[in-house]
Parts: structure tokens; sequence; C-alpha cells
């Protein structure tokens, strides 16, 4: 992928993939795969692009140069689905150019054969649990099969590459555990994911000294819910230990992990934060709702109380750690008076940032059967209305940090002369002017000299 820094945030969605084949890999065909989703699905694409590289496909420039055009999917939310069949539906009025469609990824899992129906163009659907036997199902197609499927999700493997594309220059993905054995009733995971599969310590961890090895500084460990992490090796570490363990290899300066779940985070974690320095001080805490109701509806497994425990373990470490969340608007029989104990929430814990998001009905989701849809009009004014709040609460946590000094990763240049931006540990974007060139990958110091909504502003310390 060729990719571009900016000063704002990066995108996640409907990003194309860019790679190098083995010269001494014998020619095949060639794919291109655009993402659309989260950090799995980026690294996920990583993965899938390594695994055919290594088989000897070759990486197209465009996706007119592609006999591969793959789509790796998203399917959490109905908007994400939606942007996929528009993708596709461009290639309804063009003529057959040889070119094979696949759908692989969560939408695939979760719409099946059904794809195939609508978009008959389309000659591959392959959900993750399957993407170890891509290089199979591509030579059927090779071979002339139309409609060729891998749609396991029963599985107790999980995706490992002996080569994967890295596509940010930055930042290292690892994953660490698939799947997920939650029962969200609003969630299509565990049917597009499968179980959850751990994978061992001693794989990690000599992942991650080959990533530190090829001068990764900053790794993120990745999973649907990656606090869940269960080393089914002989050493049988938790969660916790894996974390103070790859903190402890060698040229690993920040090491980062998502996603979380409230129900499994526990206080060990906090203690690994505050005994390594290369551990992040962000954790990623979705909380999903403030009302205990609807977290009961919603089959998330904590009460508000309990929530708010764990929040207090994280504001009494040493370290003073950023907390961020996901909030849903609009559940089925969400209440003005359910809605407003959200909002009460955001008040009192007072997060770093929020991804919030209206309600959307998944299929294979319990919350499907469920009555009191909310109108789409009043979901909107929900979120907008929550969204104004956690505007005026991050722009007043910014302010705190006026004439304070951060540790920064550089992943960005703007167009204007001697601007930058980066991430400090805590995850803040902080935008900046230095008088250096070529900041790229550094870490520098930087002073905070201004405060906004969505970042900081600041100047390099020389």
């Amino acid at each position: 992928m060729s990719r571009h820094f900016d000063i704002g945030l990066e995108t996640l969605a409907g990003r194309a993939v860019a790679a190098s084949v083995d010269a001494g890999a014998p020619a095949r065909g060639t794919f291109y795969i655009e993402t659309f989703g989260c950090q799995m699905n980026d690294h996920d694409t990583e993965k899938v692009a390594g695994l055919l590289l290594s088989r000897g496909y070759r990486q197209a420039d465009s996706p007119a140069a592609a006999s591969f055009l793959l789509y790796n999917t998203c399917s959490i939310r109905e908007k994400a689905a939606q942007k996929v069949f528009s993708r596709l539906g461009e290639y309804r009025e063009q003529p057959d150019s040889g070119r094979m469609i696949g759908v692989i990824g969560c939408l695939a899992q979760q719409e099946g054969e059904d794809i195939f129906a609508r978009s008959p163009w389309v000659g591959l659907v392959c959900g993750s649990a399957s993407y170890h036997k891509l290089p199979e199902l591509l030579a059927r197609v090779e071979a002339g099969e139309r409609r060729v499927t891998g749609l396991e999700s029963d599985t107790d493997e999980t995706f490992e590459t002996e080569l994967t594309r890295r596509d940010n220059p930055l930042r290292a993905y690892l994953t660490i555990i698939e799947g997920c054995d939650k029962a969200c009733s609003y969630c299509v995971v565990p049917f597009t994911r499968g179980p959850e599969r751990s994978r061992t310590s001693e794989a990690v961890l000599e992942e991650a000294r080959q990533l530190a090895g090829l001068g990764y500084t900053e790794i993120q460990l990745l999973g649907q819910t990656v606090n869940s992490y269960c080393d089914p090796g002989p050493r049988g570490l938790r969660f916790s230990q894996l974390l103070r363990e790859v903190a402890e290899i060698p040229g690993v300066r920040r090491l980062r992990f998502t996603t979380s779940h409230p129900r499994e985070f526990t206080p060990d974690i906090v203690a690994a934060i505050d005994a390594h320095p290369a551990i992040c001080e962000h954790v990623h805490l979705p909380v999903q709702s403030g009302s205990t109701r609807v977290l009961e509806e919603m089959q998330r497994g904590y009460t508000r109380q309990e929530y708010l425990e764990k929040v207090a373990i994280l504001r009494a470490a040493q370290r003073e750690i950023s907390i961020t969340t996901d909030l849903i608007v609009g559940f089925p029989g969400e209440s003005e008076a359910d809605f407003e104990a959200t909002l009460t929430l955001m008040d009192e814990v007072r997060f770093d940032a929020v991804f919030a998001f209206k309600y959307s009905p998944r299929p294979n989701t319990p919350s499907l059967r469920m009555a009191d849809a909310i109108p789409e009009e009043e979901k909107s004014r929900r979120l907008a209305v929550l969204l104004e709040k956690q505007r005026q609460i991050q722009t007043a946590r910014h302010e705190t940090f006026l004439g304070r000094t951060f540790e920064v990763l550089v992943s960005g240049k703007a167009r204007q002369e001697k601007q930058w931006a980066g991430n400090t540990s805590g995850y803040r974007l902080l935008n900046f002017t230095s008088p250096l060139p070529d900041l790229l990958g550094q870490y520098i110091q930087v002073r905070v000299t201004g405060a906004g909504a969505n970042s900081l502003t600041g100047e390099q310390v020389i």
C-alpha cells in the first residue's frame, strides 16, 4: 500500500494494500486487496497478502491490473456492509474482463452464498476462519470453478503465516487471540469470527522478537477481546503476564493492546502497565451503555457500577492512563432515562475519546427479535447530543495538558512547512512545529501549547 501520512487521524475504511513479490517465487496470478473495517481487518489483509505472496502470487498496482480483486470486509455495522455492496455494484455494468472478484472476511461469513445471488459476478466467498485455505480456493477458481466458498467457523485454528506483509512503517500489529465467546445480543462477531482461539505464548513472543528485530518499536496486540487471552501452551500465561514479557523484549519501546472486555479487565493488567513504561498508558474499554437495564438487554455481563469499579482501578494507577470507549445509542427499548444514564456516565468517567454509533440490527443476533425499535431520527438526535457532550469533555480534558511535555512518535507531516503530527503514549494526537527535517518515525519531546476537542498542538522541545 502506498501509505500517505497526513496531519489528521488515520482512516481505516476502504484502503488498498500493496505488496512486493519474492523474486524467487513462481509467477502466478496477480491480486489486489481493498480493506473495510478495523485493525483486525487491516492485519488480516497484511497476513492474506503475505500468504499469497509466499505462494507466488503477485501484487497488482491497481484493481484494473489484477486478475484477483479481493474485498476484505467488516460486518459489525450495517453501514460497513453497505459500502462493500456499493463497491461490488460498480462491476454490474462492466463487461466480463476475466477478472475474479472475491469477498473475504466478516461480511463473507455473515452473508455466505447469498452474496452470489446478490452479486452474481463474485466468484469467491471466504470467511476469516478459512483464510489459511485461500491459496487452494484461488487455485480452484483458476481451474475454472465458478463459485467457490470457504465458510467454516467452528475451528480451533488461528491464522498464522510465515510471511506477513507489513503496511504500517511504524507500528506492527500482532494477533494473540481470534474469535469471541461472548454473547452480546447485538454483535455478529461470534458468528463471523468463530470461537475464541488463543495463540501460544511461545508463538506470540517469537513473532514479537522478530518484529523488534526488523526495527518495529511499537507493537499492538490484537484480539476481539484481547484480555480474554488464555495461553494454550505449557506455560499457561495470563494476559497480564504476556504483556510483561512482550514489554521486556529488547527494541520494544511501545506496546499497545485492543480491544479489552470490561468483564475480564482485572487489576493485574493495570499493575503491568504501572510496572513497565513500554506498555502504553491507554486502555480502550467499551462500555456501550451507561444504563444497567440496557447492559442486561445487551448481555454484556456487567452492570454500570461494575464498569465504574474497573474505571476506579484505572484511575488509581500510578501512571495517568487514558481511557477510551465505544457507545451505542438507540438500542431497542432504550428509554430517555436510559440515554440520560449514558450521558451521566460520560460525566463521571470523563473519557479521553468516545467512538459512538447508532444501533444497527445485524443478522444472526438476538437483538433482531427485540421490540421497541428506536426511530432513526431519534437515534440521530441522541448521537448528536452524545457527541457534543464528548466534544466538551475532550476539550476540557485537553486543556489540562497545556504546558506539559510529552514524548511523541512522529507519524505524519502536514502540508505546511515545519508542521508534524504524532501520538503520545496515551494515544492523544499532537500536532506540533519543529525546525528539524525528517522526523518521521522518531520519538521526540513536545510541549503542549494549545488544546482543541480532537487534538493537542505544541512545539518540539529542542
